[in-house]
């Protein structure tokens, strides 16, 4: 069995921004309260020529930079996303196609805000069996697209924007980096709690499906905050446990960034200090599938991520899906 090693990473964040005075003049809301709810003062709005894959595409090159490969050298493309170009063809094989990676396999992953920690848990299955060397694995929304604008109980959360990471297989002796373990959940039955439902086959878009605006995320709040800290919480201690290590040993613990609230709540579940928590959520928003791969990426970039560090990622989202990944930088 090989081990699996993150070598680059990068992220995109439009440049456009939905600001929360911009919100006040569409909803009933105001600025400061929704700073002491979410923790957000901005979220990023792609422009209307681009699409997901745009996003995914300068996040990408910034990954591949960082691990100092090219696209030709990637053997797999896997992509987290809800918000495709297209329902076909996948986004990854838009992706591929933009990238000019064409020697790779490319295939889109539905798991919602823990679609990246996901990625990074399918891709190191194929590292460690030694079926791929290589693999791209990208969170990448634009979800603004599919806000309700009138619904103050979303749209003040949500927001735009790609992460990418380049897990290779590390088969230097004297290079300590590896992935852990990865812990993985999902429960349908609280499925109804977040649902984007228009375009799927139980609902095609007409006239009707638009007017009862189910082309709109939807989402029952409370209910959701309380299964985020439960599930983020579970399976953070679980890879604690399953490798006997202590957050004395972790160096970062990073979170899906859905509002500060609920990364407050989990770090305290598990009894960890919001020193050694990563939170980027107050300029960006929730960006779904993206969030902790933009997270990871910046604290990489800015130098609070080191090598040799212990690294814990957690994230929960629609489905219900939650999940962590313990490695080693």
């Amino acid at each position: 069995m090989y081990r699996s090693r993150i070598i680059g990473t990068g992220h995109f964040l439009p440049e456009d921004k939905i600001t929360n005075q911009d919100l006040e003049k569409m909803v009933d809301t105001n600025d400061q309260w929704i700073v002491e709810r979410t923790g957000i003062s901005a979220r990023r709005k792609a422009k209307p020529e681009h699409g997901t894959s745009d996003l995914a595409l300068f996040a990408s090159k910034k990954a591949l930079e960082a691990a100092n490969l090219s696209a030709k050298d990637l053997d797999m493309i896997i992509f987290a996303t809800i918000t495709p170009d297209y329902t076909m063809p996948s986004t990854s094989c838009m992706l591929q196609q933009k990238l000019e990676a064409s020697k790779c396999v490319s295939f889109d992953l539905g798991a919602a805000c823990s679609g990246f920690v996901y990625g990074l848990s399918v891709a190191d299955q194929f590292i460690k069996t030694g079926a791929k060397k290589n693999i791209l694995v990208v969170g990448a929304e634009v979800l603004t697209r599919y806000v309700d604008y009138t619904d103050r109980g979303t749209c003040i959360l949500f927001g735009d924007g790609a992460g990418a990471a380049v897990v290779s297989r590390n088969e230097d002796e004297s290079d300590t980096a590896e992935f852990y373990s990865h812990h993985l959940y999902s429960d349908g039955h609280l499925s109804d709690l977040l649902t984007l439902k228009a375009g799927g086959s139980v609902l095609p878009v007409t006239y009707e499906v638009l007017e009862q605006r189910e082309n709109f995320v939807k989402m029952n709040g409370r209910e959701i905050f309380k299964h985020a800290v439960r599930a983020m919480s579970k399976c953070s201690s679980e890879a604690l446990e399953a490798n006997k290590i202590s957050l004395d040993d972790i160096s970062w613990i990073i979170p899906h960034q859905a509002n500060t609230r609920i990364i407050e709540a989990t770090a305290k579940h598990l009894g960890a200090s919001m020193d050694k928590v990563v939170v980027e959520i107050e300029d960006m928003g929730n960006t779904s599938a993206a969030t902790v791969a933009v997270a990871l990426d910046k604290a990489v970039r800015d130098g609070r991520i080191q090598k040799g560090q212990n690294i814990l990622l957690t994230a929960f989202g629609a489905g219900l899906t939650s999940g962590s990944l313990l490695f080693k930088y």
